[in-house]
């Protein structure tokens, strides 16, 4: 079973939606300017990520293409398995295999139902 694993929100405005989630939830923000992304902490994580059962961390993007509300991502063992596999069954890709440092490789589908679908494959 694929488990979420992340979340991601997109804003328009970077000062304005940091300041938001920092101050109405508490959530640690930390800048990852060669990646044009901020990290959210959301929930006490190790080395490992998450300590806590269910918890998850995420990110804040500005909206770009088809990212332009919150998306859930979802860990999956092969990328382009997991795309064929949503293809096959009537989802399309939205963006295709990206490389994200050494951590590991994302992309995005559309299910069914026109929602945006994050995909992650660990390095």
């Amino acid at each position: 079973m694929d488990k979420v694993v992340h979340f991601e929100v997109p804003f328009d405005d970077a000062q304005r939606a940091l300041t938001f989630y920092r101050e109405a939830f508490g959530w640690q923000l930390r800048s990852m300017p060669d990646l044009s992304y901020t990290l959210a902490t959301t929930t006490p994580t190790g080395d490992n990520g998450p300590t806590e059962p269910g918890g998850i961390n995420g990110g804040l993007l500005k909206k770009q293409g088809p990212i332009t509300s919150p998306v859930i991502t979802i860990a999956v063992d092969d990328l382009d398995e997991a795309m064929a596999r949503i293809e096959k069954l009537g989802g399309s890709v939205a963006i295709g295999r990206n490389k994200v440092g050494e951590m590991g490789f994302s992309a995005y589908v559309t299910d069914t139902e026109g929602n945006l679908i994050g995909l992650w494959q660990n390095a």
